[in-house]
């Protein structure tokens, strides 16, 4: 099956529509490491001390049997330390109906960084991104130009992660500072690694395999690090917001149970919800090939800051057949409302669902229904360029209450890669009837890393 273009680092597999692989001055006023975040910072370092220590002394016993006796050095651990180079040039064009102006943005992204190796169990990272322009026609949300279509990719050096990992604890991986997560599909929590200047969290999270098979992942969140940059006001949400997910593989696939509770200050607790479900992902052989499939169902309502009043539900049902260089496949993803609420994702890798024209990063009061079908097809090598892939989406999107339409998009992608350059080309064009307006988006993307 041909995989839609997703550059960074993390992975994105078992995706509902199988779309993506998923690939100085600077200013610090961010996250874990401004004045006013002081005292939420230092909230959080207590709870990580008073944990880990606590935990320590319980598994003492534990440790003193597993520890190696003669651990390495901190010479050692610089030593085996790595940079963390990357670069991204991207052209988007967007023409947009209701706009006399259409939208040229060639923006390029620098990220560099270094990851030491392991002392007393534990590594540190440190990272930046630079974002910069070297065309600005468009509405980058921050720079002024409303009379363009929005392209969020602003102008931006900062922090990207600062996260100290250690894996003293017995079967157990902990990540304290800023940092990236993506959990199952990015449905719910995800890293936005589309946009130049990613999604990161001012988090302190727990991988646990204890459990015979299951896998454990729980975490606290006090901020939200958005790809608008510090200088939005949308750019920075605090708050305090907790998940876990806990996952166990089984014959029909990997199934995951979670709860998230996201609490953000910001934007009158719109932002804020509680949710839990549950999802399985898997794949089984089918005659010349293979069926994958996912589905998924959650219940959301009110918590925290929110001051809204309603319990919305959400289900996926997706199915797609391989067979050689060939796939296809559809599915159906619906985002329910009540009470003149909707069912909303705001911590996702949002681009990922409901087409890539990004009509719906806020689900409508309606709720929304996207009855989607796909086809793809890998090419293989020719010439210069290998992993030749072709993919192609159609969505038919309609209101979960009431049932009107909202109108269709159609989806096409082709990438490859040119010995060390990841390259991608990519096309959106929705089709309003009843809701929003019509928006034909084209991308073109050279992706490097060391």
């Amino acid at each position: 099956m041909t995989k839609a273009y997703f550059d960074e680092e993390v992975e994105a597999s078992a995706a509902p529509r199988g779309l993506f692989q998923h690939s100085v001055s600077m200013n610090m006023r961010t996250g874990f490491f401004t004045e006013t975040n002081m005292t939420q910072s230092a909230k959080l370092f207590r709870k990580f001390a008073c944990a880990a220590g606590f935990a320590a002394l319980c598994l003492q016993p534990a440790l003193a049997e597993e520890k190696d006796p003669a651990p390495a050095t901190l010479a050692d651990a610089l030593k085996a330390s790595h940079p963390i180079l990357e670069t991204r040039l991207r052209y988007e064009g967007v023409s947009q109906d209701g706009l006399s102006n259409d939208a040229n943005a060639l923006t390029y992204r620098i990220r560099a960084g270094l990851e030491t190796g392991a002392f007393a169990d534990t590594t540190f990272l440190v990272e930046f991104d630079h974002v910069g322009d070297l065309v600005d026609d468009y509405n980058s949300t921050i720079n002024g130009k409303t009379g363009y279509p929005v392209v969020p990719d602003p102008e931006v050096t900062e922090l990207n992660r600062l996260q100290l990992v250690n894996k003293s604890l017995p079967d157990t991986v902990t990540t304290l500072g800023r940092q990236r997560i993506a959990l199952d599909d990015h449905r719910f929590i995800g890293n936005v690694g589309w946009r130049q200047n990613e999604q990161t969290f001012d988090a302190i999270r727990f991988q646990n395999t204890s459990f015979g098979k299951v896998t454990v992942d729980a975490g606290y969140i006090v901020q939200v690090n958005r790809i608008f940059g510090e200088d939005s006001p949308a750019g920075r949400w605090d708050g305090d917001s907790y998940f876990v997910n806990a996952s166990l593989p089984t014959p029909a696939g990997k199934l995951s149970a979670f709860s998230y509770f996201v609490d953000v200050d910001q934007g009158g607790g719109s932002a804020s919800s509680k949710t839990f479900g549950a999802r399985l992902a898997g794949a089984t052989p089918l005659g010349p090939g293979k069926l994958a499939y996912a589905g998924a169902f959650a219940q959301q309502s009110d918590y925290g800051s929110s001051n809204l009043d309603y319990s919305a539900s959400y289900y996926l049902l997706d199915g797609n057949y391989s067979a050689g260089a060939w796939s296809a496949g559809a599915g159906l993803e619906v985002l329910g409302s009540d009470n003149s609420a909707a069912f909303q994702t705001p911590l996702a890798t949002l681009h990922k669902f409901q087409g890539w024209a990004d009509k719906f990063l806020v689900t409508p009061a309606g709720g929304v229904k996207d009855l989607y079908a796909k086809a793809s097809f890998s090419a293989g090598d020719a010439g210069p360029f290998s992993g030749i892939g072709f993919l192609a989406v159609y969505h038919d999107f309609s209101a979960e209450s009431g049932g009107g339409d909202y109108g269709s998009e159609l989806d096409l992608q082709a990438s490859a890669k040119w010995k060390s350059l990841g390259l991608a080309l990519k096309f959106a064009d929705y089709q309003a009837d009843g809701f929003s307006t019509d928006t034909q988006k084209v991308w073109f993307e050279i992706n490097w890393s060391l």
